[in-house]
């Protein structure tokens, strides 16, 4: 087997569908180094594990020396892509544009590669600024009416009697091009971007370009089993998540989504994870391990084996032997008397109040092993207290000593 098809093999561990694999296989033993397009448009980045299974076969085509193009799709975004949308997304303004960048950038850079040589940051207003109108609509004039209503997101509009504003149209038509205006020879997308990046093919072949690989990766389901992860789920993994929280929302997984978890997320070689989808078939103890195993292997390649083996260590020493975590965070409080609302308030500000109710309700509250469930009850504190909130978080409670002492009845 030669090098390109090894590359192409280890490629399609995480891969749906590959548009142009001879293509791909021809530039893979040309010896040069390929330019692969990875287009993000400005918005609040949240990248988690889904997002991050293209971001690690970019990094693993980084390491045999291949470039990744971060285009930063600045003008692109003040349209907002349609993509999945049932309504037009408002218009973001410059500086909001410009602070979702720099929090992309230090997102993908926890996977990818930055040093110059396999790392290049382009924006696409560099050409959609300078391009006069005429050319713009020659660009326009190459897809027709009838390409753009085969995606069935806008047929889905137009059958619900939504509107598709004409800016919104334009947008597959701005991302296509872009892939020429990179010299894109590869990209690595979710399937819902397929479209688009067809529509780069296009224009490529038109203008007199190779036509680009595109690769679509595998989309797995959430935590909970539902649909792919998503922040408005709340069943995902985040990037930025601490080792803990990747580790303790890891073994939440129902067991039949251990082997994909294994294969999708881990490096984990393959017969090791068809053991890990045997053992989670099982149920029980030999589940509880398999997911043990598949959390250890995740927080390993985000951060490191000795981190992933205390990770370990601190789950079965809590959930198993029934222990608090050893080092506890302090939450500092003036009043010994406070509502259990305004307790989890003061221990968890990251947490909105609905969702404290809701923790509250499903008795996932508790001080020193006592459950609490009515956001009203007053909670008598004591000088290091232990509140757990859900599973996984616990905090300590100590008194402010600078809080005013009450004042002392005068007996003269």
């Amino acid at each position: 087997m030669n090098d390109a098809q090894a590359v192409i093999d280890r490629l399609r561990r995480t891969t749906d569908t590959i548009v142009g694999e001879a293509d791909l296989r021809t530039r893979l033993e040309s010896g040069r180094p390929l330019r692969i397009k990875y287009g993000v448009d400005c918005t609040a980045p949240d990248l988690h594990l889904g997002h991050a299974v293209n971001l690690w076969m970019m990094r693993g085509l980084q390491d045999l020396g291949h470039t990744v193009v971060f285009l930063l799709g600045d003008l692109t975004t003040r349209i907002g892509d349609p993509t999945g949308r049932s309504e037009t997304r408002p218009m973001l303004t410059p500086e909001e544009i410009e602070v979702n960048a720099a929090a992309f950038l230090e997102q993908v850079s926890l996977v990818l590669r930055t040093d110059p040589e396999v790392f290049e940051v382009r924006r696409n207003s560099e050409w959609y600024d300078a391009m006069d109108v005429a050319t713009l609509l020659g660009l326009f004039a190459q897809v027709t009416q009838a390409q753009l209503m085969a995606r069935d997101m806008f047929r889905s509009r137009v059958a619900a009697g939504r509107e598709i504003a004409l800016h919104e149209l334009t947008y597959p038509v701005l991302q296509g091009y872009d892939s020429f205006a990179l010299g894109s020879d590869l990209t690595i997308v979710g399937s819902d971007q397929l479209f688009n990046e067809q529509l780069g093919r296009h224009f490529q072949q038109r203008l007199g370009a190779e036509p680009q690989v595109v690769i679509t990766s595998t989309i797995t389901p959430g935590l909970d089993g539902g649909p792919k992860q998503s922040k408005s789920l709340n069943n995902y993994v985040a990037l930025t998540d601490s080792p803990q929280d990747k580790f303790g929302k890891l073994m939440s997984l129902p067991d039949d989504l251990v082997e994909t978890y294994a294969r999708v997320y881990t490096e984990l070689p393959l017969d090791a994870v068809a053991a890990l989808g045997s053992a989670a078939a099982v149920g029980g103890p030999a589940a509880r391990d398999a997911k043990l195993r598949l959390a250890a292997a995740v927080v390993t390649r985000y951060h490191c084996a000795g981190t992933a083996r205390a990770e370990l260590d601190a789950f079965q020493r809590v959930f198993s032997q029934r222990t608090e975590p050893v080092d506890l965070p302090e939450v500092v409080i003036d009043s010994p008397a406070l509502s259990a609302l305004e307790l989890l308030i003061a221990v968890r500000p990251d947490v909105s109040k609905s969702e404290l109710r809701r923790l509250l309700r499903q008795g996932a509250v508790s001080i020193d092993g006592m459950k609490l469930t009515d956001p009203e009850e007053t909670v008598d504190l004591h000088a290091g207290a232990v509140v757990r909130t859900g599973r996984r978080t616990w905090h300590r409670v100590r008194r402010n000593s600078q809080a005013a002492a009450p004042a002392m009845p005068d007996h003269r």
